[in-house]
């Protein structure tokens, strides 16, 4: 238990839903109502216990993580993922169970965790520091380096509530990772940011890791991520710890039971569409070439993606692609709309849009596939990226043209056009034939 830096022994969080809370919920309120009716008040009370359902976020979870691991956590949403790193980071506390933490613990689970919004993006920095209780001489020592990470310097002094979503992101990841906590803690927040500084937090995460020995907990639905950082990983569904294990075995086995996508998927406005103000993501889907939801192709043929989308804002040079990627989290290849010559430099006015690319037959091999989606203006800002939202399978059903992946392995196998011309030797097929 010594050498853990982080053990959980039965930690379980739980939850009430249909708890209707309003003003009657202060504490002045309620003495009034007690004093005035108090019957009324044990009679309503009642009555909403009644109307209320447990719901357990975690479940008797129990781990030790040691120091200097880096540790992926995968689940489903809902899986409790995010409740056990706000009890991790005492956001929250737990129902029953406990934790025990051996060093300071610095957090990035949402766009601003820390900031205060009226702050300026300088005087945050030393706010985060103080919170994790160091010395103003060791923020300045770090500050450069902060800053030069965070690449805000323009805004430094601007509040901190001006900030887009991506420069909150860069700055709060910059103060996390370089303020020397021992245990690192990132939700899928960096998914806000662009992909170049996703590679640049990565990289700094495995630098934070592998070369200085902190202890790294890291959250995300991108297995390619997980797959990369990660030595080993925890796979939590419906509050309960499946396994705890190497990276390739969890996400293995996380993937083979469907993980949570599907051939397709459509955003409601009650569930909240992935975006902002300029640009909504619609619904995502792979078609066959008769135009039906292709769950499974044949390798022969195309499969086409199409994306939904809804622009807001009219916007100059708009950019929505998507990334293919294996079943275990290899990035096969990428490919954005404005490969499209017309709508290369093309401004989108407001209205509903549908992007969809062909990926011809005879180039995948067998096997399972997801896309990951996003829209953004490069360099400049992103939209939205919404990891492995759907997936579709490659099979081989025999006949002229079809692969034999024993014979011809890798993830891309095209059918291209070759030619063979004789240099040397007539001897004809009749000849041969004879001897």
């Amino acid at each position: 238990m010594s050498s853990s830096i982080i053990s959980a022994e039965n930690l379980s969080k739980k939850y009430f839903i249909g708890r209707s809370r309003d003003a009657s919920d202060g504490i002045r309120h309620i003495l009034e109502s007690v004093i005035r009716s108090p019957f009324e008040w044990l009679k309503a009370r009642r009555d909403r216990a009644a109307s209320e359902e447990e719901f357990w976020a975690l479940d008797d979870v129990s781990f030790e993580i040691k120091r200097g691991q880096v540790i992926g956590i995968i689940g489903r949403n809902g899986a409790g993922k995010s409740t056990l790193l706000k009890i991790l980071s005492r956001i929250t506390k737990p129902t029953s169970g406990r934790v025990r933490l051996n060093g300071r613990v610095a957090s990035l689970l949402e766009v601003g965790t820390g900031f205060h919004p009226e702050l300026t993006g300088r005087e945050n920095i030393f706010l985060n520091g103080a919170i994790l209780g160091m010395k103003k001489a060791e923020i300045v020592r770090k500050f450069d380096e902060i800053v030069a990470f965070s690449e805000v310097e323009k805004y430094l002094d601007t509040p901190v509530k001006r900030y887009s979503s991506g420069m909150y992101v860069r700055l709060a990841f910059a103060v996390a990772a370089h303020l020397e906590p021992e245990i690192l803690i990132v939700d899928e927040v960096l998914a806000v940011g662009d992909s170049a500084f996703q590679k640049k937090c990565l990289g700094k995460m495995e630098d934070v890791s592998r070369g200085e020995g902190r202890t790294v907990l890291f959250v995300s639905h991108n297995m390619a991520m997980v797959t990369r950082l990660c030595s080993h990983s925890m796979l939590l569904e419906k509050g309960r710890l499946m396994m705890m294990d190497s990276t390739e075995t969890v996400v293995s086995s996380y993937l083979s039971n469907g993980g949570e996508v599907e051939a397709e998927r459509t955003w409601s406005d009650d569930e909240g569409r992935p975006g902002d103000n300029k640009v909504r993501l619609l619904s995502v889907r792979a078609i066959d070439a008769e135009g039906k939801v292709a769950g499974t192709v044949d390798i022969r043929r195309p499969v086409c993606i199409e994306i939904q989308y809804e622009v807001l804002q009219a916007l100059p040079h708009l950019r929505v692609g998507f990334r293919l990627l294996t079943s275990e989290g290899t990035e096969v290849f990428s490919s954005a709309d404005t490969a499209n010559a017309d709508w290369r430099h093309r401004p989108r006015g407001v209205g509903r849009y549908m992007s969809r690319c062909t990926i011809p037959g005879n180039l995948l091999n067998e096997g399972l596939y997801m896309i990951t989606v996003g829209g953004d203006i490069p360099f400049v800002e992103g939209f939205f990226v919404e990891e492995c939202v759907i997936r579709f399978g490659v099979e081989q059903t025999g006949g002229p043209g079809s692969h034999d992946p024993e014979k011809w392995p890798g993830v891309i196998c095209p059918q291209l056009e070759w030619e063979i011309e004789i240099s040397k030797g007539t001897e004809t097929v009749a000849q041969f034939l004879q001897k």
